[in-house]
């Protein structure tokens, strides 16, 4: 509720009061702080908001797939199974991978690119095994444990590796979870390798981040190895670094100085004239 104070010369001598911004009736300064009416209205409204959220939290707890079709639960109708192939499974050394077990139409669901394998009868789809490569058995479970509940609790490298798989996927509110939560923990010294890692998975607000929190650090960029394999690698990144750099500079200088700014502009273009 806001407020806003007027002189008050004719409303029994009160010289300065308050009044309400909704209802616009004047309170004393020594009353309660807002009138009785509007008072009785937030606190319906506050109300009606505490049953609006408890009516949501009940159409979730209704919608949330039953426990006995969770992926990690015994399988309970489960009519298809994934399995992490990330290169060390193909070892006859090793035990064979753990499946996966969840259901086509969640994957569907959740996912376009599950959808189009379903309906196209596409290998995977009959055999009813769907092999996932260059991924491990634990990103593997996270992924489909969040298509079947929206959570996920990834520590540093496995939000990594969920993007690409939600990137692969097209799990859009996967990948921009994702997103935020690699932003949160972006610093110094990762933020080359998470605008490289932005750059190479479409991750636009992640290659932002990165690339504002480089170009507040210039003087210490060359200096970094990983600057150097850049510089080997992807030489076209490095560009855009400084590209972003320098924009930043000139946007800086600009809002510093805007007439010396236009000054300059002036002389650049008397001088081509010239």
């Amino acid at each position: 509720m806001s407020f806003s104070r007027f002189d008050d010369d004719d409303a029994g001598g009160i010289d300065e009061a308050m009044c309400c911004f909704s209802c616009r009736e004047p309170y004393a300064p020594g009353d309660a702080g807002t009138c009785k009416e509007c008072y009785e209205e937030a606190s319906e409204t506050e109300e009606e908001l505490k049953r609006e959220i408890d009516d949501l939290k009940s159409k979730v707890a209704f919608l949330r797939l039953s426990s006995s079709l969770h992926p990690f639960s015994p399988p309970c109708f489960s009519d298809v199974v994934l399995v992490a192939a990330d290169g060390a499974s193909d070892q006859t050394d090793l035990a064979p991978p753990v499946p996966v077990h969840a259901h086509k139409a969640v994957l569907a669901n959740r996912s376009p690119v599950f959808r189009a394998m379903f309906e196209n009868q596409m290998e995977e789809s009959l055999s009813g095994t769907i092999k996932i490569s260059d991924v491990s058995h634990d990103v593997l479970c996270a992924f489909v444990n969040y298509l079947y509940t929206a959570e996920a609790c990834p520590d540093d490298q496995m939000a990594y590796d969920l993007l690409v798989m939600a990137e692969k996927y097209q799990v859009k509110h996967l990948k921009a979870y994702c997103e935020k939560f690699i932003i949160s923990k972006l610093n110094w010294d990762n933020s080359l390798l998470s605008y490289a890692f932005a750059h190479q998975h479409n991750a636009k607000h992640l290659l932002d981040a990165a690339l504002s929190l480089i170009a507040d650090n210039m003087d210490k960029l060359t200096k970094r190895e990983e600057y150097m394999e850049l510089v080997e690698k992807d030489p076209r990144l490095v560009v855009e670094i400084y590209e972003a750099y320098l924009a930043k500079q000139v946007n800086t200088a600009a809002h510093k100085d805007p007439l010396q700014n236009n000054r300059s502009h002036r002389d650049y273009f008397i001088a081509a004239a010239d």
